[in-house]
């Protein structure tokens, strides 16, 4: 029996390079070898109340550009975490066995709290619970994080072992964190900084459903130096950074061609740009066609919708159904 993988992709982003590369790459290997479950996170991106009509642009592009990229609803379950009315029923009744204190001790949540003028509402605090619903829905046995999510999956675990104590049923597993077995690519950014990423900023990352102009734009104004002055000298980090990103999309002899006129001191950093962006717009361009062929067909986009919220539910219900048993009111 294969084992239970679940993964949320965040509603209020767009997918970039770092994504695609990081996680979306893994994500259509894993769903040939494991029982997945990929959501779009709807609910939590609402603890920061964006603009409705912005809030469902986003679900649909998610959903358009993951199935693009290669996730097949025939592999997979791949739905939008509103359409499974079990897991607000489940975050509800996580809610009750979880404690303030520990809640108040996230990392994610003490940050908010330490902003200026941040509102903190009752959906921030227990954004933990709704992720520990989110896994424990499906009893996913492993869950793909990144060092910032790992503090919410051992509460997930913690909340996990509490209920089977708590009731004296073993309804949940207490799910482990995933590595597929393969190193994560981590993509850098775009600002000479760290790794690519909305919340870096805009200007950071090259969004896949991006115009070739604005992609272009932004390559072109990616911080570089004044170029090396000494034979074999190292890169500094900005230009290893457009160095990696040129790996990733580029031919291996273009690679090569611009890291010996770097080493050789006569590299021209506008060429480097307009090869880059090229490369870009090569690598990119099936995958944002198809998408918005995707996006352009309504009633295909809400059949997947459907498919994936009938599938989530049939597990969700299971669940469900041993949590009210186990809790007491299944009457």
């Amino acid at each position: 029996m294969k084992e239970t993988v679940l993964s949320g992709m965040r509603s209020t982003g767009k997918l970039h390079l770092g994504n695609y590369f990081g996680a979306a790459l893994n994500f259509i290997k894993m769903q040939q070898e494991f029982n997945c479950f990929f959501f779009i996170a709807d609910y939590h991106s609402l603890t920061t109340h964006p603009n409705p009509r912005a809030l469902k642009a986003n679900i649909k592009e998610m959903l358009a550009t993951y199935l693009a990229v290669g996730l097949n609803p025939d592999l997979c379950t791949l739905y939008v975490q509103s359409d499974v009315p079990e897991i607000p029923e489940l975050y509800l009744l996580l809610n009750m066995i979880a404690y303030k204190g520990e809640l108040e001790k996230t990392a994610s949540f003490k940050d908010k709290v330490r902003k200026p003028g941040q509102t903190v509402n009752a959906g921030l605090l227990t954004y933990p619970v709704l992720m520990a619903a989110d896994i424990l829905i499906h009893r996913a046995n492993k869950v793909p994080v990144g060092k910032d999510q790992e503090q919410h999956l051992e509460m997930t675990r913690n909340i996990a072992s509490r209920f089977n104590r708590l009731y004296q049923k073993e309804v949940f597993p207490e799910p482990t964190a995933f590595n597929f077995g393969e190193a994560l690519v981590k993509v850098p950014g775009l600002d000479g900084g760290g790794k690519m990423g909305k919340s870096e900023g805009e200007a950071n990352a090259i969004f896949i459903l991006d115009d070739e102009k604005v992609n272009t734009k932004k390559i072109m104004r990616a911080k570089t130096d004044s170029g090396p002055t000494e034979v074999n000298s190292a890169k500094p980090v900005e230009i290893e950074n457009l160095f990696q990103i040129l790996s990733l999309v580029s031919d291996a002899n273009i690679v090569e061609k611009f890291d010996t006129a770097y080493k050789n001191c006569d590299i021209r950093y506008g060429d480097l740009k307009k090869q880059l962006a090229a490369d870009v717009e090569a690598f990119v361009y099936p995958i944002r066609q198809k998408a918005n062929d995707i996006l352009n067909d309504e009633t295909y986009l809400k059949e997947i919708m459907a498919k994936g919220a009938e599938k989530a539910r049939i597990s969700a219900r299971e669940t469900i159904k041993l949590v009210r048993a186990a809790v007491g009111i299944d009457y």
